[in-house]
């Protein structure tokens, strides 16, 4: 019987407690949920070693229309580390420091990697990049897999490419591809057949 009775009492404070919190009453705070993942960020995300980054990110708001996130400089001026959203994309960047194993493209002597951009008007994109100072390292052209696509090198070295989505006839994707082809039998490959600047 007096087990019964405490369970009871039990139930009711349990019941009283709820109805407590509920009225406004003090409740446990919950600890918060930060996120593993900084907000617009995607799973992969360029780090570009530059030398000049303040100069990079204004030539990528003239090029690209980027947006400047963050900024963290040294007393002389040098970018530690910096944001910027291209689009939907964010990319990092810092300038090349003495003692780091990270080395621009220029004391490289070239890029191995493309930063690849789908957009919605590659020609205007393009011209706007050039315009800018952009030089062309494949001219944009419609190409045989069903793209309007070109390579650009930024004048740090980085190289990007404009494509987006055409409607081909099997006409024109097969003879573009016939194309591509003769330059490949030569031993060459068209991605890397360096063109002058086009304004």
């Amino acid at each position: 019987m007096v087990d019964e009775l405490a369970r009871k009492s039990a139930r009711k404070s349990a019941l009283k407690s709820k109805k407590t919190t509920k009225r406004g009453g003090k409740a446990k705070p919950s600890p918060s949920k930060l996120s593993p993942i900084p907000p617009g960020f995607r799973t992969v995300t360029p780090y570009l070693a530059i030398e000049g980054a303040a100069q990079a990110i204004e030539f990528y708001k003239k090029a690209f229309g980027a947006k400047e996130l963050s900024k963290q400089a040294t007393p002389d001026g040098k970018i530690m580390n910096a944001s910027v959203k291209i689009g939907d994309s964010i990319v990092l960047m810092s300038d090349v420091f003495p003692g780091s194993d990270a080395k621009s493209p220029n004391v490289l002597g070239g890029s191995p990697v493309t930063l690849h951009m789908y957009v919605k008007d590659a020609d205007r994109l393009w011209q706007t990049a050039l315009s800018a100072g952009a030089r062309v390292i494949l001219p944009l052209d419609n190409q045989f897999w069903g793209e309007r696509y070109g390579q650009l090198a930024d004048p740090f070295g980085h190289r990007w490419s404009i494509s987006m989505q055409v409607k081909m006839s099997r006409e024109e994707m097969d003879a573009k591809q016939k194309e591509a082809m003769a330059v490949f039998a030569q031993s060459e490959h068209p991605s890397y057949a360096e063109q002058p600047s086009q304004v």
